[in-house]
């Protein structure tokens, strides 16, 4: 009587289920934290079909919020000191742009201000972040 050795056979195809649960929970944790690393301070952007290119220095973020206060990224700061702070991080990279925030509710004269500071500091590379339609 022949015995048949198929029970003693090892098996050679690797389990990638506990891979897949891996990938899966990195997955959820990233796209619940993507979110949170944006910008803090909350605006309601204006809509727009125009996109800027993706620029290749890091940019230096201004936003008004609908009170009018200026910040760079979550610092609140004075106009003047505003000015101050665009105009070094100018001086370190003149390659560095400026991304400006505003709410669509801020008065127009805030935000007139806020490029004339802008511009007053040297900066040349100015884009105005809106979102798009849709």
């Amino acid at each position: 009587m022949a015995f048949s050795n198929h029970d003693d056979e090892v098996l050679s195809e690797m389990n990638v289920t506990p891979l897949v649960d891996v990938m899966l929970v990195l997955l959820v944790v990233f796209i619940v934290t993507a979110p949170l690393l944006t910008n803090a301070i909350p605006l309601k952007l204006p809509r727009t079909h125009a996109v800027a290119p993706p620029d290749q220095h890091k940019p230096v973020v201004v936003s008004v919020d609908r009170d009018g206060k200026y910040y760079i990224d979550r610092r609140q700061l004075s106009l003047e000191a505003l000015g101050a702070a665009i105009s070094q991080a100018h001086q370190q990279d003149e390659q560095r742009g400026v991304q400006l925030r505003a709410d669509q509710d801020v008065v127009y004269g805030r935000v007139a201000r806020a490029m004339a500071v802008i511009q007053q500091a040297g900066v040349t590379r100015l884009a105005v972040i809106t979102e798009g339609e849709g």
